[in-house]
């Protein structure tokens, strides 16, 4: 074998290295958590977000988390319309959103934590009360 089939059969390799590469980097796109669909459109409204996480921090509206085994229970100050996002790290499509009312006089949010993976989850809590809009973001453990 001569120095130009070397050169050729080099080349070759190279090329299915790259083509694989891309294959790959197609297959695995929407299933990293750390890319989000509307990142433009959260830069945009960041004003909002902000304004929220202050009005949480002002009003002393730091909710309560009881983690057990099978169930995450958050305790607001005051009844609310939520949404809950439970955002898992590792693999996008575990992600867990809900939204509703929280639940009697102690105000709750429950969620069941049987189905859920144990490990780092990032909880995002954003609620609406008395005209006021509340945002609360957290790592937690299950």
């Amino acid at each position: 074998m001569n120095w130009g089939t070397k050169i050729v059969l080099g080349m070759a390799a190279f090329m299915l290295f790259i083509i694989s590469m891309v294959v790959y980097m197609f297959k695995t796109h929407g299933n990293d958590a750390l890319v989000e669909d509307d990142y433009y459109e959260k830069g945009i409204n960041y004003d909002q977000e902000y304004a929220a996480k202050s009005n949480t921090l002002n009003d002393d509206a730091v909710p309560i988390i009881k983690i057990s085994k099978s169930q995450v229970i958050l305790q607001l100050k005051d009844a609310a319309d939520y949404e809950l996002t439970l955002m898992r790290p590792s693999e996008a499509k575990k992600d867990v959103n809900s939204k509703g009312k929280t639940i009697g006089d102690a105000h709750l949010v429950i969620v069941d934590a049987t189905h859920l993976d144990k490990g780092l989850w990032s909880l995002k809590l954003k609620w609406r009360t008395n005209g006021k809009d509340y945002l609360f973001v957290k790592e937690i453990t299950i």
